[in-house]
């Protein structure tokens, strides 16, 4: 009888043990995320969108409070933010991903992907791959979300790099790639925040930057350049990231309903991003910004720096292994996808 008494009283130990080192499920969870998309954007519409749904669905024990337009910083600031419990999460672009795990940065190498058919083939296939990878440095990483073709955008017509040598171009100082890109092409870039664009546009400190079209329309980019490259540098992912620790707050029945309305979201805004894309890039060309046809010249200058950086970042940012299997799954959706 004593020994059974000891049992269970070392079970009950035991237990009481693991539930102090497990964080427990909570009635009623605010998810606070943080994210540089403007208020009134595409992406805030379509976020704020998901986060009624879920407020709804979990008839109120989950919500997700999302603070726009960069109000927490740049995506460095909130990276630290989160790290310090300030913050739960964010919906970042892949720079900000990167300060979690880098590698995912080989999903957006520049010249990689002709087509977002090929980006989708490729990303969908290593997915799963970086979600188990963020997971080990303690986040949740959501499905992938879009920015879209990246362009450079100039007050002066880029027809070379030489004249993109006499630029004064942005250079997001936390992007590794572009930087990269930028010592391969011998361009000295600015290195600014991306809320601190708009205004040294205005003032004159840079007089050309990148981004995809929604995006320069969304943060006012677009008022202060004339020309846009019509070659695309690189296509720009995004994906919402949420600490661990946080998410587990949630209970496994509400977990699984955020999961869904999540993956619809973000397929919804895949969809529209796209669309409100090429709808921004008619906005600039109304608006009197000019697309600059891009020459044989740049082409060939931009496509030699690229491979150059593919090389440069192996073992700094990524594993020869995972540039090789985005090179796989990008020539097996060429084989079975030809080019005219």
């Amino acid at each position: 009888m004593r020994t059974l008494v000891n049992r269970l009283t070392l079970a009950t130990a035991v237990a009481a043990s693991l539930a102090a080192i497990a964080p427990a499920a909570a009635d009623n969870v605010e998810i606070r995320l943080a994210t540089l998309a403007p208020d009134g954007s595409s992406w805030m519409k379509i976020l704020g969108k998901g986060a009624a749904e879920i407020d709804k669905k979990t008839e109120g024990r989950v919500k997700v409070k999302y603070y726009a337009g960069g109000v927490q910083g740049d995506e460095r600031d909130v990276v630290r933010k989160i790290n310090l419990g300030q913050l739960d999460g964010a919906a970042v672009t892949s720079v900000g991903l990167s300060m979690v795990e880098e590698s995912i940065r080989v999903l957006e190498l520049p010249r990689m992907f002709a087509s977002v058919e090929e980006l989708d083939y490729v990303a969908d296939k290593m997915w799963p791959y970086f979600v188990k990878k963020f997971e080990a440095k303690g986040y949740k990483l959501g499905d992938r979300g879009d920015v879209g073709w990246i362009y450079l955008l100039s007050k002066s017509e880029i027809k070379n790099v030489g004249s993109l040598k006499s630029s004064k171009v942005w250079m997001w100082g936390d992007d590794a790639i572009v930087r990269a890109m930028y010592k391969r092409l011998g361009i000295s870039g600015v290195p600014l925040g991306v809320p601190e664009v708009e205004p040294n546009l205005t003032t004159g400190r840079i007089d050309a930057c990148y981004g995809s079209p929604l995006a320069a329309v969304a943060l006012q980019w677009n008022t202060k350049v004339k020309y846009m490259t019509s070659l695309p540098m690189s296509y720009g992912i995004a994906a919402t990231v949420i600490k661990l620790d946080a998410y587990k707050k949630v209970s496994a029945e509400d977990q699984a309903l955020v999961l869904k309305i999540s993956k619809g979201m973000q397929k919804t805004l895949r969809k529209q991003i796209r669309k409100d894309n090429e709808s921004a890039k008619k906005q600039m060309e109304r608006k009197g910004v000019k697309i600059s046809e891009t020459t044989p010249e740049l082409l060939a200058d931009f496509d030699k720096a690229a491979k150059d950086v593919w090389a440069d970042l192996t073992g700094k940012i990524y594993t020869k292994d995972e540039l090789a299997m985005v090179l796989k799954h990008r020539d097996e959706y060429r084989a079975k996808h030809p080019a005219p």
